[in-house]
C-alpha cells in the first residue's frame, strides 16, 4: 500500500521540470519554424540559380531535416540528457550499423533519391514510364517519387525502384513522336495516296513541321492491304493542346482526305476454299 501520509511533493522540483519542459517545447517549436522557413527560402534561392525544381526541393528537404536533428540534440541537452547525446555520438558507428540494417529499405531509398536528384534523369513535369507506370512527375522526396498517371491516379514509387529498373522519359528533350497505320487497297495509286496523306497533315495545330519532319512510308505488304505508316512529332513543352488530341485530329484528317480523294480503305479480307473443290453449301 502507498503511504499517503508520508508522501510529499517537491513543488520546487516540479516547477524546475515544468520550466525545462517549457524551454524544451519552445526550442522545438523554434527549430520547427526555422526548418520550414529555411526549406522555403532555400528552395526559392536554389530554384532561381539551378532552374531545376526537382533538385532544389530535394536539397531544401535535406537541409530542413538537418535543422530538426540539430534542434533535437539541443533539446536533449536542455533537459539534462547530455549523457544520452554523448552516448549517441560515441556509439554512432554501432548505431548506424544496427539502424542501417533495420531500416535498410529506407536508407536505400534515401541514397537513391540523392543519386536521382544529382543525376536528374527527369524533372518536374516530365512524362515518364517506370515499370509500366506512365505519368507526369510531380515531386521527388527523400523516400519516393510521386507520379500522376494519365487517368489521374497518384502513384508513389520508392526511389530504389527507379535506380534498379529501366526508366523511359518521353519529354526530356521536348520532342515526342506519334505514329499510326493506314491500309490501302491493292491496285490503288499508292504514291498519290501518300501525297494526299502528307498534305492532310500539313497545318494541323501541334504537329511540328520545321524542327522535325512528317514521314509517310510503306510499312508492310499485309494480307489485304498495303500498310502505310505515318510518323509525326509534337512539342511536349507546349501545353496549349494535348498530344492525344493532336493524334486524333491527324487520324481524322488523313481518313477524311483519303475518302474524298476516292481511295478505298478495305477491311481484312478472308478467302474461303472448299475441301477438294467441293461446292459451298448455302442455306
Amino acid at each position: 500500500m502507498i503511504d499517503f501520509e508520508n508522501f510529499t511533493i517537491d513543488w520546487a522540483e516540479v516547477q524546475n521540470w515544468l520550466i525545462l519542459f517549457g524551454i524544451a517545447l519552445g526550442t522545438f517549436l523554434l527549430f520547427l519554424f526555422l526548418s520550414r522557413k529555411s526549406r522555403t527560402f532555400l528552395r526559392r534561392r536554389l530554384t532561381r540559380r539551378m532552374d531545376d525544381d526537382l533538385l532544389a526541393n530535394f536539397l531544401a528537404g535535406i537541409f530542413a531535416t538537418l535543422v530538426i536533428i540539430v534542434g533535437i540534440m539541443i533539446i536533449l541537452r536542455i533537459i539534462g540528457l547530455t549523457g544520452v547525446v554523448s552516448g549517441m555520438l560515441a556509439g554512432a558507428g554501432i548505431s548506424a550499423f544496427i539502424i542501417g540494417f533495420a531500416l535498410k529499405d529506407i536508407g536505400e531509398n534515401f541514397l537513391a533519391g540523392i543519386l536521382l536528384a544529382f543525376k536528374r534523369p527527369f524533372k518536374v513535369g516530365d512524362i515518364v514510364d517506370i515499370g509500366g507506370v506512365r505519368g507526369q512527375v510531380l515531386s521527388l522526396n527523400l523516400r519516393d517519387t510521386q507520379i500522376k498517371t494519365l487517368d489521374g491516379k497518384d502513384v508513389f514509387i520508392p526511389n530504389s525502384i527507379l535506380i534498379k529498373n529501366p526508366l523511359v522519359n518521353y519529354t526530356i528533350d521536348g520532342y515526342l513522336r506519334y505514329d499510326f497505320i493506314v491500309g490501302l487497297d491493292y491496285g490503288s495509286d499508292y504514291k498519290g495516296a501518300m501525297q494526299v496523306i502528307d498534305l492532310a497533315l500539313r497545318g494541323i495545330p501541334g504537329i511540328l513541321e520545321e524542327q522535325k519532319k512528317v514521314t509517310v512510308r510503306v510499312n508492310e505488304l499485309a494480307e489485304s492491304t498495303l500498310n502505310i505508316e505515318i510518323n509525326f512529332w509534337v512539342d511536349t513543352l507546349d501545353d496549349s493542346i494535348g498530344d492525344l488530341d493532336i493524334k486524333s485530329t491527324a487520324i481524322l484528317s488523313v481518313l477524311t482526305s483519303l475518302e474524298k480523294a476516292g481511295f478505298n480503305l478495305p477491311a481484312k479480307i478472308i478467302e474461303l476454299k472448299t475441301h477438294k473443290g467441293d461446292s459451298l453449301k448455302t442455306s
